[in-house]
C-alpha cells in the first residue's frame, strides 16, 4: 500500500473552482480499481490550503493513477490555481497492517 499527502496552496480567487475541478477528480479516482480511498480535506483555519491523500493499493495503482483521463484534465485545470508548486509525501501503513478495504 502506498500513501500519499499531496499538499495544495490554492490562490484565494481559485479556492471554489479549485475545489469544484479536485471533488471531480475524487469521485472518479475512487472508482479506479487500485485505489483504496482519495480524499480532499481543505484546512479550517486557511481556506486556500488543501490536503489530498490518496491511498493506493501499488506503487503501481499510483503510476496508472497519473495516466487517466480525469487525472490529466484535473492537472491541467488546475495549474494556474497554484499560490506555490503542490507538494507530495509518500508514506507506508504502518499499523493497521495492509488489508483489503
Amino acid at each position: 500500500m502506498l500513501i500519499v499527502h499531496v499538499h495544495v496552496h490554492v490562490k484565494p480567487e481559485s479556492v471554489a473552482e479549485f475545489r469544484q475541478v479536485t471533488i471531480e477528480n475524487a469521485r472518479s479516482s475512487v472508482q479506479e480499481p487500485g485505489i483504496a480511498r482519495f480524499d480532499v480535506i481543505q484546512q479550517q483555519d486557511d481556506a486556500t490550503r488543501f490536503l489530498l491523500i490518496e491511498v493506493y493499493r501499488s506503487p503501481e495503482a499510483s503510476a496508472a493513477h497519473k495516466e487517466t483521463a480525469h487525472y490529466l484534465k484535473w492537472r491541467d485545470a488546475v495549474a494556474g490555481m497554484m499560490a506555490e508548486p503542490r507538494q507530495s509525501v509518500k508514506y507506508r501503513a504502518v499499523f493497521p497492517e495492509f488489508q483489503e478495504w
